[in-house]
């Protein structure tokens, strides 16, 4: 399944980690050492976050594609 959530990606120097976060699915988080890695588990965290949410029967949004910030 491609993932199609907005993902954002930034380095924190406090975790010594690449931080990925996915606004459209809420408190859905991961983290890499490196770049590549940190995006690879937060697609596996993004599968989990919607295999869990259905399992549960909760609602699961609609990827809402890039954000718009003013």
């Amino acid at each position: 399944m491609p993932i199609k959530y907005e993902m954002i990606i930034y380095w924190s120097a406090r975790d010594d980690a690449f931080i990925v976060e996915v606004p459209g699915l809420p408190r859905c988080m991961a983290d890499g050492r490196i770049y590549g890695e940190a995006v690879t588990n937060a697609e596996r965290v993004i599968g989990e976050w919607i295999d869990t949410a259905h399992d549960l029967g909760r609602y699961v949004p609609e990827p809402r594609g890039r954000l718009m910030y003013a």
